[in-house]
């Protein structure tokens, strides 16, 4: 019932909480490594433009959806459109963020193993790439590692689950006051030491100087999918979010704000990153390793870097925590709308499925190291499906529902009542209604070329 539904205490609780929930592995891990494979600076650009086109209009439709309905995903649709096959585009962005959950949580438990490979100390003599093979479970002479990874995200997944069978809202609001600036705090710190190194100058160059000959279709639909994952669009993150929004609470500023942190964050990251890459001879476009393998490099150089690293990672595995909560609360909260689930049995089944789910991608380096799909591995595969199919599609059909069942002009009104400081105006149904359908669709069909022709 929308009497006893929970809702944020404040306005800097949900901006914190919608950030923690962009602000996680998308950012500090994916983002880097996915800018580092697109050419640097002219990915960011383009990064850059489609947040400001797609990014920021959808972030204000999917918290207006959740405002306006006070319901899930599949119920926001359920209650704008009712007695109609709408629910479905809500039934798959519940079953997108399922799926990401799944892989995130493997990648978020690598994050907590190198917690305790921090305390153990990095020191500059390290093999760091043997470290990163032999946390993921590669074989590298002793045949393979299948306990650590999956301990791992076992590890993970059940504080996830523990988290929202007790209650999502006031943990998050608890916790991301001090964690989120603190980690922000980290990365400012690591810039500083980054930009500093001995050849971080070439790093800077690659990041800052875009080189638009390493851009191709690929390049563009990485941007989109990195816009919508990174900011949590079209997994039902945002909507279920701005279900527990309440009435006098302004949708164009916070979505804003949200948009603003996770951005920045991101961009913060490149600056961490990169400069180290380049000084520490690593490959930029060396893949999802490049967090795991490059970071702990530079906290080899640090003064107490083993302190820095062991703070860094316990703080990167806590963001990805906040994410994953969002994702977890998604299907959660559709078992309990519609299905009357308790909210302890919601999350302990659904996490124990998210697990299994999970062990494949987390074997897919040991075991299940032969696979291969179009010359992707497990992780990678889901990643693939999730970030270049469903959530741009997901949210192509949220566009063109709020755009044209809900009304462009309706929307507009609702996100601008409270009015805020930024005002949005009729550029908003330009948007929603052409621009966002039309990029989505032609980056798609490139994308899908790219990808099949390659």
């Amino acid at each position: 019932m929308i009497g006893d539904r929970e809702h944020w205490t404040n306005r800097l609780g949900f901006i914190l909480a919608a950030a923690g929930s962009a602000v996680g592995l998308g950012n500090i891990w994916r983002f880097p490594f996915v800018a580092g494979m697109n050419g640097g600076a002219a990915f960011i650009i383009i990064y850059l433009i489609t947040i400001i086109l797609i990014g920021y209009p959808m972030m204000i439709t999917e918290m207006a959806l959740g405002k306006k309905t006070q319901k899930n995903p599949v119920g926001a649709f359920k209650a704008m459109a009712p007695n109609s096959p709408w629910w479905l585009v809500g039934a798959l962005g519940v079953f997108t963020g399922f799926v990401i959950l799944s892989y995130y949580s493997v990648v978020a438990g690598w994050s907590l193993a190198y917690i305790f490979r921090a305390i153990g100390g990095f020191t500059p003599d390290m093999d760091f790439a043997s470290l990163f093979y032999t946390t993921i479970g590669v074989d590298i002479g002793d045949g393979p590692n299948v306990i650590t990874p999956l301990f791992w995200h076992l590890v993970f997944m059940a504080l996830t689950v523990g988290i929202i069978a007790s209650g999502v809202v006031k943990g998050i609001q608890r916790w991301v006051k001090i964690l989120m600036p603190v980690l922000l705090i980290l990365l400012l710190i690591l810039v500083v030491r980054a930009v500093t190194l001995p050849g971080a100058g070439a790093g800077l160059e690659f990041y800052l100087s875009p080189d638009f000959s390493e851009v191709t279709g690929r390049t563009f639909l990485d941007a989109i999918a990195q816009s919508f994952f990174t900011l949590s669009l079209g997994m039902g993150a945002i909507l279920t979010y701005g279900s527990y929004l309440s009435k006098d609470t302004t949708i164009s500023d916070n979505g804003g704000w949200v948009v603003g942190l996770d951005t920045g964050i991101a961009i913060i990251a490149g600056f961490a990153i990169f400069p180290a890459v380049f000084a520490l001879g690593f490959e930029p476009g060396a893949g999802p390793g490049l967090t795991f393998i490059t970071l702990p490099a530079v906290f080899a150089e640090l003064p107490a870097g083993s302190f820095f690293g062991f703070l860094f990672f316990l703080l990167l595995s806590v963001a990805a925590l906040t994410s994953a909560i969002s994702l977890l609360e998604v299907v959660a909260a559709w078992l309990i709308d519609e299905k009357g689930w308790a909210r302890s049995r919601a999350a302990i089944v659904m996490g124990i499925i998210i697990f299994l789910v999970g062990i494949p991608p987390s074997l897919g380096y040991n075991l299940l190291g032969g696979f291969s799909f179009l010359g992707m591995d497990v992780l990678d595969t889901y990643d693939w499906f999730a970030n270049a199919l469903f959530l741009p599609i997901g949210g192509l059909l949220t566009a063109i529902f709020v755009g044209y069942v809900w009304q462009a002009k309706k929307a507009q009104e609702f996100a601008n009542d409270p009015p805020g400081a930024i005002n949005i105006g009729d550029w908003y149904g330009l948007l929603i209604k052409y621009v966002v359908p039309l990029a989505i669709i032609v980056v798609l069909i490139f994308g899908l070329i790219d990808t099949f022709s390659g």
